[in-house]
């Protein structure tokens, strides 16, 4: 089999010298057998498509290629002395290609420990979103615990046609406003400066997390409120950017929207890596921070409920001949955003098993080679918020992002506490 990547896999791509990887970890407590570890690798890669391929970017158009004798994923194993080597072995991990051509596309960290490990996935952006690398760890734990279960694999899709509905159709209309399109695009990044150059690997990232007491009281607040944790935190982040950098800041977030709501052929447990977006704004007439986050969940459900996704899909096809062009003009734009959100939500795996139980896990941490590498992924588990918060020193310092995050963090306990300082 041999497919060309769609338009928002090729964006994730990069080239074939970038390294764009996502790392995805859990802090177990317990013991983990090292055969059954692999084991459930094995099942893993026997059930996903992607997991049997390469990326061939020999010419002009990267294909992902099927390899019958593909090797086995790899796992690193290395001590684990302290509870911040995780992010230590993440960073290292940011910048290695997926460039052997026997070696599957994911590889797995085990940082061990006498009582304690952290086992993390480590995958390129061009195959996996969020959605995607949970469902992975979820399967590598229920596989660890119980090996005799098994997995069913899917047949992967070979175009973008395949993800339509039956009843969707490309008339003449549409294929002609798909080519102007594109050579508006064209004719846009024409007169755009671009760069194809690397990218100071100078990215970091800051990790935290709020008690459990303040994520169940943020939680409930806004529930009160009739809004959301994502919009709260959205509004918390904007207002932070423009405490600290003052005018600099473009009161705007994006935030990517998971496809699986709108896309029937790609399920929960199928590996994909485009995400349409939704950007909001800031709104400055209203004063208080929960008045501004009803305001942004009522936005963002609007901007959802008018995406398109099957005409994106397929209008983005157009865009293959502009795609380096894009590339480019990403490396090189500082953008009118000030933070890319994305919020995985209470994530659904089991704590507890047989032997061993998952005492954390950290939000997903990636180095994006764009100029504009401002990133914040958040997500739930046990209780407790954590947050993965990511840039690049060139573009914002690291110090800054301390100040932010910790602007935001004020604002949101601040704001928790209203009623009771009233």
């Amino acid at each position: 089999m041999k497919r060309r990547l769609i338009l928002g896999e090729r964006i994730m791509h990069v080239d074939a010298k970038t390294p764009l990887n996502c790392v995805f970890g859990a802090k177990i407590s317990g013991q983990i057998n090292e055969e059954n570890l692999h084991r459930a690798l094995q099942k893993i890669q026997q059930k996903h498509p992607l997991l049997q391929m390469n990326i061939d970017a020999t010419g002009k158009t990267p294909y992902f290629v099927h390899h019958e004798n593909i090797s086995k994923i790899p796992v690193r194993i290395t001590d684990r002395l302290t509870d911040e080597d995780w992010l230590i072995q993440s960073k290292t991990e940011w910048y290695k290609l997926f460039d052997s051509p026997n070696q599957p596309l994911a590889r797995l960290v085990w940082l061990k420990g006498e009582t304690e490990s952290d086992l993390l996935l480590v995958l390129p952006h061009c195959i996996c979103d969020g959605t995607t690398i949970l469902n992975l760890m979820r399967e590598l734990m229920t596989l660890i615990d119980n090996p005799q279960q098994n997995l069913a694999p899917y047949p992967s899709f070979l175009s973008v046609n395949d993800l339509m509905p039956e009843d969707f159709s490309i008339s003449k209309l549409g294929h002609f406003k798909g080519k102007i399109f594109a050579a508006l695009g064209r004719l846009f990044f024409f007169f755009k400066a671009t760069s194809n150059n690397q990218v100071d690997r100078n990215n970091y990232a800051v990790h935290w997390k709020i008690s459990v007491e303040n994520t169940k009281k943020l939680l409930q607040k806004c529930k009160e409120e009739n809004t959301t944790v994502h919009a709260a935190i959205c509004v918390a982040f904007m207002e932070a950017f423009k405490h600290v950098q003052g005018t600099k800041a473009h009161g705007k977030v994006i935030c990517p929207v998971d496809i699986r709501r709108f896309v029937e052929a790609i399920k929960q447990d199928t590996m994909f890596a485009f995400a349409p977006i939704a950007e909001l704004r800031l709104d400055q007439i209203e004063n208080r921070f929960w008045t501004k986050a009803q305001v942004l969940k009522n936005d963002l459900d609007a901007k959802i409920a008018e995406m398109k996704v099957y005409d994106l899909l397929n209008i983005s096809e157009y865009f293959h001949s502009s795609v380096n062009k894009m590339i480019g003009f990403l490396k090189t734009t500082k953008g009118t955003h000030d933070v890319t959100l994305s919020n995985m939500g209470l994530l659904n795996i089991p704590k507890d098993y047989q032997d061993f139980s998952i005492e954390t896990i950290y939000s997903p941490t990636v180095a994006f080679p764009w100029k504009n590498a401002n990133t914040l992924v958040c997500s739930t588990f046990n209780g407790q918020l954590d947050f993965s918060f990511m840039s690049n020193e060139s573009f914002l310092r690291e110090f800054e992002a301390w100040q932010i995050k910790d602007r935001a963090m004020e604002l949101i306990k601040e704001n928790l506490n209203e009623l009771a300082n009233a």
